[in-house]
């Protein structure tokens, strides 16, 4: 009985792990922290990192994190990007293996 007992735990102490990473993008796991920019709150930018796991997943994930942060600010999905994760590879702003995208939550 204990041994079944100590099994339920430690699948449950791994799954709780898993969930604590987030969400897999490309296979991978991203750092994303996104704030506003300057006294507009509606104005962010996202960080996400690292992008050496897969350029694809940081977009997603970057995509995501300014979404998520639109959506608890101000209700809505909707971004005008400025500096978005759908850019050419070439134009992306990457540094110090950090992503850093931009946009403006579109409120009505």
């Amino acid at each position: 009985m204990r041994i079944i007992l100590l099994l339920v735990v430690a699948l449950a102490v791994a799954a709780c792990t898993e969930r604590d990473k987030g969400i897999a993008f490309d296979g991978h796991y991203y750092r994303a922290k996104t704030k506003k920019v300057d006294d507009d709150r509606a104005q962010f930018q996202s960080e996400i990192r690292p992008v050496s796991q897969s350029l694809t997943g940081a977009r997603e994930a970057g995509r995501h994190a300014g979404t998520k942060y639109c959506i608890e600010n101000f209700g809505t999905s909707n971004i005008a990007w400025t500096r978005g994760p759908d850019g050419e590879d070439g134009a992306l702003s990457v540094n110090n293996d950090t992503l850093l995208l931009q946009g403006k939550c579109d409120v009505l």
